[in-house]
């Protein structure tokens, strides 16, 4: 490893613990992760594999062109550090591919064809939650010094702790805005069942059955078929036929 500066080291790690700021970038962060993990580590090049909504691998950042196609091909062939680097949650090293092509028999080739002579891959992990792999190729054979280990993996949990706050943070933020849309249809569900209550001259328990009813048999969205009773949009007559109603409907 080369020689890393108190300040080098300062401002990665400052750099990747910033991610609660407004305009956050997930993009620009994992850029900004492969750079440092670049200079700090001396590596030829890096590439980040991360789990999609499905729990499927894939290629989020690097920093070559050459790393991505090697890391897409290992996705799509499934082998490579990366992969079992994720499944075992724990650091895969080769100091040598071209000694570990039994191991990799689809991996290994292309990476050689890519000019790497050597690979290491870190857990985006904390604790049990593995979302990922840090891969570091380098360009000649050799493996990471323990100190060298040490800084990487330290990279890749910062990392892994700003996209898991991230994430949370955006979950939340859906989760608020389902439940705040949830609140706004029950309004306007309410505003529709005193429209049909009133107009068909029923209990307010039995409109919201004529409701839901005609919705369910027409496969219309509840909240939606109320906004449009709400708004006048939709001939009500239909919906209270057979309702035992007092008034007539309009």
């Amino acid at each position: 490893m080369r020689t890393v500066t108190e300040r080098q080291l300062t401002e990665a790690f400052v750099e990747l613990a910033d991610t609660l700021a407004d305009d956050f970038d997930v993009d620009d962060f994992l850029s900004v992760l492969t750079r440092h993990c670049t200079e700090l580590l001396d590596a030829a090049a890096v590439g980040v594999v991360l789990t999609d909504l499905h729990g499927q691998l894939r290629v989020a950042a690097s920093s070559s062109e050459q790393a991505r196609t090697v890391e897409l091909a290992a996705l799509r062939c499934g082998d490579g550090p990366s992969l079992e680097c994720f499944q075992a949650s724990r650091v895969v090293s080769a100091g040598d591919i071209d000694a570990a092509l039994e191991r990799w028999p689809r991996f290994g080739p292309q990476a050689i064809a890519a000019g790497y002579r050597s690979v290491q891959a870190l857990p985006l992990r904390l604790r049990t939650d593995v979302i990922g792999a840090l891969t570091l190729f380098g360009a000649t054979t050799t493996t990471l010094d323990e100190d060298a280990l040490r800084l990487a993996q330290s990279l890749a949990d910062v990392a892994t702790i700003g996209l898991l706050q991230v994430r949370s943070i955006r979950q939340a933020e859906v989760l608020a805005e389902q439940l705040q849309s949830a609140l706004d249809s029950r309004v306007v569900i309410e505003q529709a069942k005193g429209v049909l209550a009133e107009r068909g001259g029923i209990a307010v328990d039995e409109a919201f059955t004529v409701l839901r009813g005609y919705a369910r048999r027409n496969r219309l969205r509840l909240a939606e078929l109320a906004r449009q009773i709400v708004d006048g949009a939709v001939d009500t007559a239909p919906l209270l036929t057979g309702a035992g109603r007092t008034g007539a409907p309009r």
